[in-house]
């Protein structure tokens, strides 16, 4: 059964939502968040990525990275740091501070968003909504080699009347009036932003962009990605994935890896091992059982070939998610194909360059065009 790759690939490395700041403001202005890593131990202390978000709600203000221009941003337009990337929210471009770390210490003793009022004495000027979404990086995460530093969606006119009012309503509400569920209801909210402004870059990219979320869009690699995340235990075969999605072998190979950087065997190796990731975090089955939701009839061929992308084995990887440790990022360059009867010595490319999928040429910004 074929399933939607891209909610897959959310729900598997665990995305997850907070706001945190009903942010009001008055010139002038400045704000600067330091790496979403530094923030992370605080605001998502499980999570090993970190992504920073801001909703302008009402009036302007400006955006970006320290190390470019800013964008202008006005009420109804969201930017997204998918990165984790520092950056500064100001008044007026230009302007500079230091970050303040201790505006994050202490959620978990309060309800969540906090109320935050920077700037001159007169009355605000601008509000912003700002939070965090956290997710899995490791070992294999798609998504997030695709996604450029800045994202920004104009939303503009549906402000009042779009999918957006009703969440910049409950962000404003829940941080005047807490109320019990407050958090999950913004928490849902967020993920959900996410997921549409993701998708709007998606229909954005042009004919000739590469990447995962390129390869979604295109026919064949798209409905190879849905096969094998719909069963990615299953003992697929480069033949019949080719026979499922109208391609001959080779031709599946050179498309694949075209959009998506590596074969498509190498790419069911690496999901699966995301999968038994969670799996092994998850801290209910046992690690025969989790190679064999997998797709491995062998623990020990499952084993070597966790250590092998992952650098740490599953029972490690397990300890390690557990106290909190910190794990061995794998080394993609010396990565291990698939077993044997998933992988037929016929298939060709699998000699690629392994580190072509993080290559993929991503632009730096997402801006979605006005309408007006």
């Amino acid at each position: 059964m074929a399933a939607d790759a891209l909610s897959d690939l959310l729900r598997t490395v665990r995305l997850t939502g907070a706001v945190f700041f009903n942010l009001k403001v008055s010139e002038p202005w400045v704000a600067e968040a330091p790496p979403a890593r530094v923030c992370q131990p605080f605001v998502m202390p499980t999570a090993q990525h970190v992504i920073e978000f801001h909703v302008v709600t009402k009036g302007f203000c400006w955006g970006g990275l320290l190390d470019d221009n800013p964008i202008r941003l006005q009420a109804g337009d969201i930017i997204i740091f998918p990165q984790g990337d520092a950056h500064v929210m100001s008044s007026a471009p230009g302007m500079r501070t230091q970050p303040d770390v201790t505006l994050y210490q202490g959620s978990e003793r309060t309800q969540l968003p906090f109320v935050l009022t920077l700037g001159g004495m007169g009355p605000p000027t601008a509000h912003v909504v700002c939070g965090f979404l956290g997710c899995d990086s490791r070992p294999f995460n798609p998504l997030l080699e695709a996604l450029p530093r800045v994202l920004h969606l104009r939303e503009g006119a549906n402000l009042e009347a779009g999918w957006l009012a009703y969440f910049v309503r409950a962000a404003i509400e829940e941080s005047e009036n807490k109320r019990a569920g407050g958090e999950s209801i913004l928490s849902r909210l967020s993920e959900l932003m996410f997921l549409e402004v993701v998708r709007r870059y998606l229909a954005s990219l042009p004919e000739e962009q590469t990447g995962w979320l390129a390869g979604l869009r295109d026919r064949h690699v798209g409905q190879a990605l849905n096969l094998l995340h719909g069963q990615p235990a299953f003992a697929w075969t480069l033949e019949r994935l080719a026979g499922e999605v109208g391609l001959s072998r080779s031709a599946l190979i050179e498309r694949f890896t075209h959009f998506v950087g590596v074969p498509p065997m190498h790419y069911l190796t690496r999901w699966r091992m995301q999968v038994a990731a969670g799996l092994l975090t998850n801290g209910i089955d046992t690690v025969a059982r989790v190679a064999a939701k997998v797709g491995y009839d062998s623990e020990a061929a499952f084993s070597r070939t966790f250590k092998k992308l992952v650098g740490t084995p599953p029972a490690a990887w397990r300890k390690a998610q557990m106290v909190g440790g910190a794990v061995v990022k794998g080394d993609y360059d010396d990565e291990e194909p698939a077993p044997k009867y998933l992988l037929p010595s016929s298939s060709k490319g699998s000699s690629k360059d392994k580190n072509a999928f993080n290559r993929a040429e991503q632009p730096d910004h997402y801006i979605q065009q006005s309408h007006d």
